[in-house]
Order: structure tokens, then C-alpha cells, then sequence
């Protein structure tokens, strides 16, 4: 006997938290996608849990221990079918099974072929009631990583760019600049906490040194894995992305040629090093994101400069463009925030998620079309 269906308004507001809750392992659930689950019986919640970090437990495990005996009868909201295959962990869908829970409802079928449907089909088996596709369009943004690396092979890209008013990114010289205030920048933290890895070019590391981490309060843990694209190995030794490489990960792209000296000492000191094929004098991009999508990377965040920046564009590898447009201007001898392009060239194949005020700069938000 199954529990009564729950109001259809009631049943978006809990797949709506279970969304939310799913987002708080961005960033910290790879290789794993980051879900999120809620159980509810007569109308209480019992039950919350979300993706942990390293991808385990599932998000329906930790549901389920909360609710233990609670579950039985009750009704489940995932953000993600069911896992249904034996990986790591035993599959989610035995362990909803044995719960006893009455109701599923799900937002996707889970892309990845091991599942694809299996789990649905294994809860409908056992005489559950299964729902599929409320919050659908909102579930593939927040599964996005997980559904590239899937059907692509290559992580999701989110291409970052902070532009002044006339959009440049640098003073002459390749000289840093501060082109966006502090609440700006608190929001680009927040974004690299949500992504696996963080890319950046060679020519950034030596123009800025930067660190590349989440220094939001009580947030470093999350910062991303970095990746840098240095083809013939140059970075410094004393330089912060390779100084720091144990307390934050770093992975280096280079070419075939790079020194095997090189890459000795950059791994004593704890760097992972990948070499990978040149494409017109550059790194070839493809073979990148198919290396990082190997090591779990589903969410990949893209903050070089401009040379960088404009190598995923005319690569076409960018589904979600984020700029953050400054009111001051830089001047005539400034670098354009995307070499031989202009911004336009990209987001005219993008459509406008959204523009918020954040401080005195804007930040706009697009997505592919």
C-alpha cells in the first residue's frame, strides 16, 4: 500500500530544498554529482542529506540514517535518480527499498548509462511509486558538471571575465589592476568553492602570483584544485601555486616537449604534472578538459586572462559565461579582457540568465542557448 501522493505545490517546495541542499556539495562531492534529498511523511520532514565530500556517502544515505525508521511509508524527493549500480558504495536504490519508503520523486533520470533508468525501474519493481521530472530544468543546472562529463567527456565550463566599462582586463604591460570592488570579489570566492578546479594560463600565474583559493571566512577547505596551462613548465618554484600545493591541490598542463627536470621537481614538491598535444603552438584545450574529466573534474571554472579566455571561446568549450562589468575605464592602452575578440562575440551565442547588482559592479550571467 502506498502513502497518498503529497499536494503538487507541496512537492515543489520540497524538491526545492532538496535542490538547495544539493548545491552545498558543489565544488566537494567530485567525481560524484551533488545531490540532494529530503524525506517527508505526513507532511513532516524527517529526513535531509546532501552529497558529502569525496562524493560519499550519498545524498540518500544520509537522508535515510536521519529518518531511520520515519522513512518507512514516507515520501523521498531526490534531486537525481536512485544510483541502482554497485560502485564504491552499495546502490542508493537498495538502500531506499529497504527503508520502506512508499513515494519517489525524482527530478532526472541520471544520465550516466550504469544507472540510465535502471533505478526508477528497480523502485517501481519493489511496488514504489516513482515520479520523474519536477524541477527537470532546474535540476539539469545544478547537475550540469555530472551531465557533461557524462555525455561530453569534459567537465561543465564556466568561463569568468571582469571587465572595466570600455572591457579591459589589465593595464598595458600586462600590469594587475584591481577592476572589480570587494563584494565582487566575495562572489567570485563563493564561485570557486562551487567548482572542482579552477584554470588559469601561465602567463597569469607570473603577472599576479595569485593564490587561487576560497578566503571566504571558514571556507578554504573548499577551494578548488588548480590547474595551470604551462607548456614548457616555467612556473617558479617559490610561486604560490606550487609553494601552497599541499595545503591546495595543483595540477600542471604541459606540452611533450617540456623538461622531464621540470616535471621532477614540480612533482617532489607535490604538483601533479599532465602532458598533453599542442594545437597551432597551444595546448590543446580538448585533450585538457578529456584528462581532467578522467580525474573526476565536473565543474570547471576558467579564470585566466585574456589569452586564456579567449582560447576556450573560439574553442567553443564555454557553457556558462559569468562577467562582472566594473563602471570605471582602463583607457586605449589597456588589454582587452578577451584577446582579438570582443565580449559580444561571446555572449551572442549565450542567452541572459540574469544582471545583478553586487556593490558598484554588475555581474551578469549566461548560459548557452
Amino acid at each position: 500500500m502506498t502513502a497518498p501522493a503529497e499536494p503538487a505545490n507541496e512537492d515543489t517546495r520540497y524538491m526545492a530544498l532538496a535542490l538547495a541542499l544539493g548545491r552545498r556539495g558543489l565544488g566537494n562531492a567530485f567525481p560524484n554529482p551533488a545531490v540532494g534529498c529530503v524525506i517527508v511523511k505526513d507532511g513532516v520532514i524527517v529526513g535531509r542529506g546532501w552529497t558529502q565530500p569525496g562524493g560519499r556517502p550519498h545524498a540518500e544515505v544520509v537522508a535515510l540514517n536521519q529518518a531511520k525508521r520515519r522513512a518507512k511509508g514516507a515520501t523521498l524527493y531526490c534531486t537525481l535518480e536512485p544510483c541502482s549500480h554497485e560502485g564504491k558504495s552499495p546502490p542508493c536504490a537498495d538502500a531506499v527499498i529497504k527503508a520502506g519508503v512508499a513515494r519517489v520523486v525524482s527530478a532526472l533520470e541520471d544520465p550516466n548509462p550504469e544507472v540510465g533508468g535502471q533505478g526508477h525501474a528497480r523502485l517501481r519493481d519493489k511496488g514504489i511509486t516513482v515520479d520523474v521530472g519536477l524541477m527537470a530544468d532546474e535540476a539539469q543546472r545544478a547537475h550540469a558538471g555530472h551531465i557533461a562529463r557524462i555525455q561530453k567527456s569534459r567537465p561543465f565550463v564556466t568561463l569568468k571575465l571582469a571587465l572595466s566599462k570600455d572591457a579591459k582586463a589589465g593595464l598595458a604591460g600586462r600590469k594587475q589592476v584591481a577592476i572589480t570592488g570587494e563584494e565582487a570579489r566575495d562572489r567570485v570566492w563563493l564561485m570557486r568553492a562551487q567548482s572542482d578546479a579552477i584554470l588559469v594560463g601561465i602567463g597569469t600565474v607570473l603577472s599576479d602570483n595569485p593564490q587561487l583559493t576560497c578566503r571566504l571566512p571558514g571556507m578554504f577547505e573548499r577551494s578548488p584544485v588548480r590547474v595551470v596551462l604551462d607548456a614548457k613548465l616555467s612556473v617558479p618554484m617559490s610561486f604560490t601555486v606550487i609553494s601552497t600545493v599541499r595545503d591546495t591541490p595543483t595540477w600542471v598542463f604541459c606540452s611533450h616537449k617540456a623538461s622531464p627536470i621540470a616535471e621532477d621537481i614540480l612533482q617532489q614538491k607535490g604538483a601533479r604534472v599532465f602532458r598533453v598535444d599542442e594545437t597551432q603552438g597551444r595546448l590543446d584545450l580538448d585533450e585538457v578538459l578529456k584528462i581532467l574529466s578522467e580525474q573526476g573534474i565536473t565543474r570547471l571554472m576558467v579564470e585566466g586572462g585574456p589569452t586564456v579566455a579567449a582560447s576556450f571561446a573560439a574553442a567553443d568549450l564555454v557553457d556558462k559565461a559569468v562577467l562582472l562589468r566594473a563602471p570605471k575605464e582602463i583607457g586605449d592602452t589597456g588589454i582587452p579582457a578577451l584577446e582579438g575578440m570582443k565580449p559580444d562575440a561571446l555572449t551572442g551565442k549565450f542567452k541572459l540568465l540574469g544582471a545583478e547588482q553586487v556593490g558598484v559592479d554588475t555581474i551578469e550571467t549566461y548560459e548557452r542557448a
